[in-house]
């Protein structure tokens, strides 16, 4: 069923409100031709860690598995954000970036999945060998954004929710899903631009409000008005890597001194970083989004770039 237009589809693609064009193949060619990305390790060893006790009633227990994969916890509900466990993000498993940083924990140690979060149809997070393995496994609940049914249904899911954005699902083992804007965009072949919306979500599970961003190009009116809305995250898991060059990405990815004005000015009370360290996606060196996170902070930003496979507790 096609969706009414709006102030983001305009009946036949998904836009972000008051942007007039996307990077097309010029700009690409420009960039490949014009900068020099920098080196990265072949291999990054990862020290494998458990997975942390589920909490009790109330809390909330995050790992990062890697790029942006976590696996949520609280005492009723097991929640995975943008699967991807595979070595390469893309359509082959011969072409696409290669992962770097394996993942800190393999997918035969995650208990059982109640639901997955899906933000949008990039390969480095929607990776259909990984969302098999989870269908087939344990059969759980996956939320998109809309346009992604029937990709997901190609891969086993039997259960699928879309979600417009600020669309609200509640679910009976005890969380409830918010779809929220993000500003970003979406292709997996050449034809199909903006076919499928993007976004991020806001999690409310074990008495907590915990924000997975997605990805997304900071808006200084956007981030405000989620917090608004929402009030302040007690966990906000976003994005700092995959932002050089500036004039390039910086429409779709934000770099960490804009993760950090998101941490603020969605009042989050704790931030950890994701997309970065794991595939090298465009020019910054693999170590830079952490420096210049810690640069960006002030006195009082309780945000922090995790070892893979770490965890925290909220």
């Amino acid at each position: 069923m096609t969706p009414a237009p709006s102030d983001h589809f305009n009946g036949k693609t998904f836009f972000n409100p008051g942007e007039e064009s996307t990077r097309g193949l010029l700009d690409v060619l420009k960039w490949k031709l014009t900068s020099r990305a920098a080196p990265w390790p072949r291999r990054v060893e990862v020290e494998r860690r458990p997975l942390p006790a589920a909490p009790g009633p109330e809390g909330v227990a995050a790992t990062w598995v890697g790029h942006s994969t976590f696996v949520l916890r609280t005492g009723s509900v097991t929640i995975v954000t943008d699967p991807v466990f595979s070595d390469v993000a893309g359509p082959l498993p011969w072409i696409g970036p290669r992962r770097v940083a394996p993942p800190g924990v393999d997918l035969e140690a995650v208990p059982r999945v109640d639901l997955v979060l899906l933000s949008h149809d990039h390969y480095d997070h929607c990776d259909l060998p990984s969302l098999r393995r989870l269908a087939g496994r344990d059969d759980p609940v996956v939320v998109s954004p809309l346009g992604h049914r029937s990709l997901l249904a190609g891969a086993g899911f039997s259960r699928i929710v879309e979600l417009d954005w600020w669309g609200k699902e509640a679910f009976p083992f005890g969380a409830e899903v918010t779809l929220v804007p993000a500003r970003h965009w979406s292709r997996r072949t050449p034809f199909s631009t903006n076919g499928r919306l993007w976004g991020g979500f806001m999690v409310r599970a074990g008495g907590r409000l915990v924000y997975f961003v997605g990805d997304s190009g900071y808006d200084e009116r956007l981030f405000s008005e989620i917090g608004r809305r929402f009030g302040a995250p007690d966990l906000a898991l976003i994005p700092i890597g995959a932002y050089e060059p500036r004039w390039f990405m910086k429409d779709a990815h934000m770099n960490p001194a804009e993760a950090v004005r998101v941490h603020r000015e969605t009042g989050a009370r704790r931030s950890v970083a994701m997309h970065w360290g794991t595939f090298q996606l465009t020019d910054e060196a693999r170590e830079e989004p952490v420096r210049a996170l810690g640069a960006a902070l002030g006195k009082g930003d309780d945000f922090a770039a995790l070892p893979l496979g770490g965890s925290v507790l909220v």
